[in-house]
């Protein structure tokens, strides 16, 4: 068919199955979502106040990518069914190879210097995290998504207490940086039972619905407690640790690092990006609410979503140019935030994406990672030489 006519037929084909266009839809809505976290201009959010709602998009917007990914970890290595037994080795092989290009075109992202603190590193990880749980049935999945966020933030708080708040490369990237995998991956896991239940579903998007419902009120009914008690922020009250000469100090400096004040914190806390239980279990439901919604919606509303699914569609590219277009506007080492901004680069982003989409297919990006993932999942050449140990 000629590019003349496919335009027509874009409109009727995209995000037909196997794709299931209620996920491309609710993930261009976490790609606005970040980009209006990085460069938007917002208030404290205030349920009674509109203008201030804008301040929705920080925080749950990563969440919801990270959940997403998840959900497309499900649906890439076999659905509901599973991967097949057979197959696992070049599944995984293909998940690192997916995984290590997102890494790298996040270190590329990173070397633009901009203060956008860039998930796709972690992204990149996420991937290669989940291959020994690709077998998990749901039910495995989603007890370790609830162990993960009622324990992993208090232990992460404890841990620092005891190690005396330690730093280097690895551990920043993993464990205290904005991004602590630990935490991520409950988010992750989270995703895989949801793809692994038949996402697409109406009876599955009804209960997604109820269960992330349920979960913001737990979590932001936990956090609000918390800020009634000063429970959240109770750690800061501790005062610094002091740095420890040998095991003669080291119980004052535990002490002074108030052990129980960095849990109750981390159990408590719900602000953007504190990686506190209340934070997973209110954002996390936030997350499954928006997805649920989008999958509901994306039947009665396919025709004014095609735009926002196509945004969806090709999630490295569109983040890779807004942070591209952060840097060359903002200059070396430059940074601004406008609504004015954010309205116009989504504006951008859903027309590019629309007309990619339409003309040639999956986004750049994308396809570089599934050509990576395809390359290290092939098999070596007929003849090609055996290195011997």
């Amino acid at each position: 068919m000629s590019v003349v006519h496919r335009p027509t037929q874009w409109f009727h084909d995209f995000g037909r199955a196997p794709r299931i266009l209620g996920l491309d839809v609710a993930r261009g809505l976490a790609i606005l979502g970040m980009v209006g976290a990085h460069i938007g201009e917002s208030t404290s959010f205030d349920a009674l106040d509109p203008s201030t709602w804008g301040d929705l998009v920080n925080g749950r917007s990563s969440i919801l990518f990270a959940v997403l990914a998840g959900v497309s970890v499900a649906l890439m290595t076999g659905r509901s069914a599973g991967p097949d037994p057979a197959r696992i080795p070049s599944i995984r092989l293909q998940l690192v190879g997916r995984g290590a290009v997102i890494f790298l075109i996040g270190v590329a992202l990173e070397l633009l210097n901009t203060p956008i603190a860039v998930i796709l590193t972690l992204y990149g990880l996420l991937y290669v995290s989940v291959i020994p749980f690709l077998r998990w049935p749901p039910w495995k999945l989603v007890v370790a998504a609830v162990v993960l966020a009622l324990v992993g933030p208090a232990l992460l708080a404890l841990m620092a207490v005891l190690a005396l708040h330690p730093s280097g490369p690895g551990i920043d990237l993993v464990l205290y940086g904005s991004y602590p995998i630990t935490v991520w991956l409950a988010f992750v896991f989270a995703g895989m039972a949801l793809g692994r239940l038949h996402v697409e579903r109406l009876e599955t998007a009804a209960a997604t619905l109820a269960v992330g419902l349920g979960l913001m009120v737990v979590g932001y009914g936990l956090g609000l407690v918390g800020a009634l008690a000063g429970l959240a922020d109770s750690a800061e009250h501790g005062g610094a640790t002091p740095s420890s000469t040998g095991w003669s100090t080291y119980p004052d400096a535990v002490a002074a690092g108030d052990p129980l004040g960095a849990v109750l914190a981390a159990v408590f806390g719900v602000d953007p990006h504190s990686g506190g239980t209340a934070e997973i279990l209110g954002s996390g439901g936030f997350a499954l609410v928006i997805i649920a919604l989008c999958v509901l919606l994306s039947r009665p509303l396919r025709w004014p979503l095609l735009p926002l699914a196509a945004l969806g569609s090709m999630p490295l590219s569109a983040y890779s140019a807004h942070v591209l277009s952060t840097a060359l506007i903002g200059g070396p080492g430059g940074f601004f935030t406008s609504n004015e901004f954010w309205a116009a680069t989504a504006i951008m982003l859903l027309l590019a994406t629309t007309l990619w989409s339409m003309l040639v297919g999956r986004g750049p990006l994308e396809r570089l990672a599934g050509s990576a993932a395809a390359a290290m999942a092939a098999p070596p050449a007929p003849g090609a030489p055996r290195l011997e140990a």
